[in-house]
């Protein structure tokens, strides 16, 4: 049905078999992505955001990993389709580009052969047609000389090159949904611009992407709706503008806080999230934030559900504080943390 999302993740978790017991990295994580939408999935190293995405591609193959909850893409439970069925749909149906291009691509075969083998693995087309798609891909995401470069392995190209490579690999079938994990990392400003720009085309053309990322300046210029995760939990989700310009969580507090600002006055000391991120094998029953949170309070032992604040039922998070005083908080903690630095 049009009015439906593309992709509704409901209730999804990821937990390890280890010798020390089950670690939990995704707990109860739901979100869904509508058609031509762009969610960007933020948090720390560590939060859950890479293990859900390839949750919910099914690339986690080892026996030792425990996949629960429903992956619903146009209707189609992912987590139960056959084998058979689900290798259909990535690729063709749903795309990622991994965290790092050097190691998603074959060090032993050339770039334009490894575009070319997805085409063909999705459609019926000859080797010399693929290879005339392959070049074109090539050439969209700004490759040079994409004719003879379709020729070169991957360590002949820079790593920006790379990426563009990967990404053109990604869209090689026209996916409904692009999954993009850190597209722009160790990349510098420039390229990093520059993928960006081909990123705002692909979701012109119609694709649906999931961003993830630990940027916040990336998703500000990018996302409609946003996804807060730490702990393998959503701490946050809502609009865009209504994260970035009324965030509800301590944690999206701290996040954005310790974003640099050229404007306004100039700080003495960046804020910083106090402590490290939890562990997966270490998080609390209650509250996964709480350990660090300068607003604890007995309550914080229980866990919260994510809910709507007042006024948009859109705009959704899992913290206990009083819902109508959150500004007022937010710079309470900030003033606190200024004093103690």
């Amino acid at each position: 049905m049009p009015d439906q999302p593309l992709l509704d993740v409901r209730d999804l978790s990821v937990r390890f078999r280890t010798r020390r017991g089950p670690v939990t990295a995704v707990d109860g994580l739901s979100f869904s992505v509508a058609p031509g939408e762009v969610l960007g999935v933020v948090g720390e190293s560590g939060s859950g955001k890479s293990v859900s995405m390839l949750a919910v591609l099914r690339l986690l193959t080892h026996p030792d990993v425990m996949v629960s909850g429903q992956v619903l893409f146009r209707g189609r439970d992912l987590l139960a389709l056959p084998d058979k069925e689900m290798r259909a749909v990535r690729g063709r149906e749903i795309a990622m580009v991994f965290q790092d291009p050097m190691t998603a691509l074959t060090p032993v075969y050339t770039v334009g052969w490894q575009i070319a083998e997805q085409i063909r693995a999705h459609t019926r087309v000859s080797r010399r047609e693929a290879r005339a798609r392959a070049v074109r891909l090539l050439s969209d995401v700004g490759i040079p000389d994409a004719v003879s470069r379709v020729h070169a392995y991957p360590h002949e190209f820079s790593g920006g090159m790379r990426q563009r490579a990967v990404i053109a690999m990604a869209l090689s079938c026209g996916p409904a949904l692009l999954i993009a994990d850190e597209p722009t990392t160790a990349l510098d400003v420039t390229v990093q611009a520059q993928i960006l720009d081909l990123m705002r085309e692909l979701n012109a053309r119609g694709s649906a992407m999931v961003l993830i990322t630990h940027d916040m300046g990336v998703v500000s210029q990018i996302a409609d709706r946003v996804l807060v995760m730490y702990g393998g939990r959503a701490a946050e989700q809502g609009p865009r503008r209504a994260v970035f310009h009324g965030p509800r969580h301590p944690y999206t507090w701290g996040l954005l806080d310790s974003v640099p600002r050229v404007g306004g006055p100039r700080l003495r000391r960046l804020p910083t999230i106090a402590g490290m991120p939890v562990a997966p094998g270490a998080i609390p029953e209650g509250c996964a934030f709480a350990p660090r949170c300068r607003l604890r309070h007995e309550q914080c032992a229980e866990r919260p559900a994510l809910t709507a604040g007042d006024g948009d039922p859109t705009h959704l998070d899992a913290c206990w504080l009083p819902p109508d005083d959150r500004t007022g908080l937010r710079f309470e903690a900030g003033e606190r943390t200024e004093a103690t630095s």
